[in-house]
């Protein structure tokens, strides 16, 4: 299904193949030999989503931009079933798994691969041919992969990284659920004008 949002249809290349039931919103670039599967949801918040040339986007993945968070994905990548990928960078060759987690401002570089349920947290930076191993959290710049378990060390490098003011809008100290929703409940609301196309 493609669908405008705020005035932008998506631009699919004629030799992509999008599946009946995925969803493809808003101000979204997808290239030659792309293949979108089943229940894929790719939505462009009125920042602009570009997919480069054979990226596979299987079954129930999540990718997302925003204004203040883009999403570019390079050449030749391929993101798993039920991966989340938003407002970030992705270079050619990437490998995101089943269940993986690629957060905002992060970048991932050529040829790496993040495994089942990794995560890529906010404005981390991994290096071209890098690898967070299944259910690993690489977080920072430099970046530290470190396992789940080890949530104190996570924490001090994610902290100061301000995920609620990155992401959100709001400093960690005057943040409330109130609050965040409230700004998504105006932001989402957009989508009130959206329209299906139908060529």
């Amino acid at each position: 299904m493609l669908v405008s949002h705020n005035g932008m249809v998506p631009d699919i290349d004629p030799q992509a193949w999008v599946a009946p039931n995925a969803v493809v919103c808003g101000n979204v670039k997808i290239g030659p030999g792309c293949r979108i599967m089943y229940g894929a949801q790719i939505i462009a918040e009125s920042g602009c989503i570009s997919i480069g040339c054979e990226c596979i986007i299987m079954e129930n993945a999540v990718l997302r931009s925003s204004e203040q968070h883009q999403l570019t994905i390079g050449d030749h990548c391929l993101i798993g079933p039920n991966a989340h990928v938003v407002g970030c960078t992705v270079e050619s060759e990437v490998f995101i798994a089943t269940g993986a987690a690629v957060f905002h401002s992060s970048k991932l570089g050529k040829g790496s691969e993040v495994r089942i349920n990794g995560v890529v947290h906010l404005k981390t930076v991994l290096p071209a041919g890098a690898t967070v191993p299944i259910g690993w959290v690489a977080v920072g710049d430099p970046v530290q992969i470190l396992p789940a378990d080890q949530y104190e060390q996570i924490w001090q490098i994610q902290e100061p990284l301000n995920f609620p003011l990155t992401v959100y809008g709001f400093e960690r100290s005057q943040v409330t659920m109130e609050k965040i929703t409230g700004r998504l409940s105006e932001m989402l609301g957009a989508h009130w004008a959206d329209k299906i196309q139908t060529s």
